[in-house]
């Protein structure tokens, strides 16, 4: 039983060490758009989402968004060192690309002031990275 115990407490802290890596380079993206939230808010943008995640080379992660008519939207991310292209996509719920970033960077931002309110998939893609990339992802409004 005592085996059993240190054999799972060892498998436990191994798996850890090999989480922190990334949970730090989602910091690292993640502390770059909350900055640009942040310095937003004098000129009237308010926050309506900020999250963060690990993406590799070529990887997507999907967020579904509703806005609403009236409302102008700015759908921000920031790659950390590991990311050199990150991409912004929003989909509608056909499957169709609507409205797209084209930059070559990592820190893509799209804007949007839809004319109906409506619903699409926010698309992030780790175009090219060298490896895991942290990338945070901040949906802001006014």
């Amino acid at each position: 039983m005592t085996r059993i115990i240190s054999t799972f407490a060892a498998a436990l802290v191994g798996t850890s060490l090999l989480a922190t890596p990334a949970l730090a380079a989602e910091k690292d993206g993640e502390d770059c758009v909350r900055t640009k939230v942040w310095d937003a808010y004098g000129d009237g943008w308010h926050i309506r989402t900020l999250t963060s995640t690990t993406l590799a080379n070529g990887a997507t992660n999907s967020y579904l968004v509703t806005v609403y008519q009236g409302n102008e939207y700015k759908f921000e991310a920031c790659g950390d060192d590991a990311a050199s292209n990150i991409d912004l996509l929003l989909y509608d719920l056909d499957g169709n690309v609507v409205h797209r970033d084209d930059t070559e960077n990592k820190e893509p931002t799209l804007t949007l002031k839809p004319e109906t309110t409506t619903t699409y998939y926010l698309v992030v893609y780790a175009r090219k990275t060298s490896g895991d990339a942290g990338v945070g992802v901040a949906v802001t409004y006014r």
